[in-house]
């Protein structure tokens, strides 16, 4: 085995690593809280009405108290709701 040619392997999978890690913060601010769409236990982040703290802790389907983070513009197309 030719170990250049290992190296040369190794580094281009890592350089498309972060190359594909950056990708994803790029369009993390293309996202937005969509309330009233998320199933129970799908929720991303706390109720805003207190009933809980935590994600993944929703106890019906399409509170309007809990949200998912969806890109932006397909949020009222789901039904829900973008508060500011």
């Amino acid at each position: 085995m030719n170990p250049k040619l290992t190296r040369q392997a190794l580094v281009a999978a890592a350089l498309a690593g972060l190359a594909a890690a950056g990708t994803g913060v790029a369009h993390a601010d293309d996202n937005v809280a969509c309330f009233g769409i998320a199933k129970a236990g799908q929720n991303d982040c706390a109720s805003k009405t207190g009933v809980h703290d935590c994600a993944g802790q929703a106890k019906v389907d399409h509170d309007k108290g809990d949200f998912k983070n969806v890109p932006k513009g397909t949020c009222e197309k789901m039904g829900g709701k973008v508060e500011h």
